[in-house]
């Protein structure tokens, strides 16, 4: 790409014209067609449907929780974690990830963490009634397939590495903005950390979306 760093790009035949400033996914698109791709005007994302969990009942409907990341400070604390839980019950949530974390999790809470294959996680993404994640590839995996996603960016740009679906959601800087948003939304540069206090919007734009199953009510 034209924006390589420490001086990569002299050490290729062709170099990709890109703008720094546009989505990660139209950098790699331009790359792409730099290598001889064509690139149509509808751009699809097909996965596999994914395979079932064993032992894991699908109904009543939860919300799928991604709350680790291998960048420094992406990552929601156990703090966060918990909360997020408690304030959505009695709906189920589930946590998912990689991590070697211990965390104590209320009763509506179901921890998976380090038990899920890639196709198993693909599969919760496709069924979870809601999907929270930070910065991350599951959150890529679930803005591919669903809108039904909330994306938390502390110090990453959502406009260039955000969720690649305009009707997705972010939360950046203590806003929360659908992705079709962000072209016109100001303050997205600042790095501020999530914390607990910040998981009642969330909740509160959640909740209607996943009402409480009145078998778990």
């Amino acid at each position: 790409m034209s924006d390589a760093r420490e001086g990569a790009r002299f050490f290729y035949h062709r170099v990709a014209k890109v703008n720094r400033r546009e989505h990660a996914v139209e950098r790699y698109l331009k790359l792409a067609e730099c290598a001889g791709a064509t690139v149509g005007a509808q751009l699809r994302c097909p996965f596999p449907t994914g395979d079932m969990l064993p032992r894991f009942d699908e109904y009543p409907p939860f919300i799928l929780l991604h709350p680790f990341a291998r960048g420094d400070g992406k990552s929601l604390s156990n703090g966060v974690i918990e909360q997020f839980c408690e304030a959505f019950a009695p709906t189920r949530v589930v946590v998912v990830g990689q991590s070697d974390r211990k965390i104590d999790t209320p009763q509506n809470c179901i921890e998976l963490t380090n038990q899920t294959s890639l196709l198993q996680l693909i599969r919760l993404i496709r069924v979870a009634r809601f999907i929270i994640s930070v910065d991350s590839g599951p959150m890529h995996i679930a803005a591919a397939v669903t809108d039904r996603l909330l994306s938390i960016h502390t110090w990453t740009d959502p406009r260039r590495v955000g969720p690649y679906n305009p009707d997705a959601w972010i939360w950046k800087n203590e806003k929360l903005l659908r992705v079709s948003e962000l072209e016109t939304a100001r303050g997205l540069r600042r790095s501020r950390k999530f914390k607990t206090k910040h998981v009642a919007a969330v909740v509160e734009l959640v909740r209607p979306l996943v009402p409480i199953d009145p078998m778990l009510a």
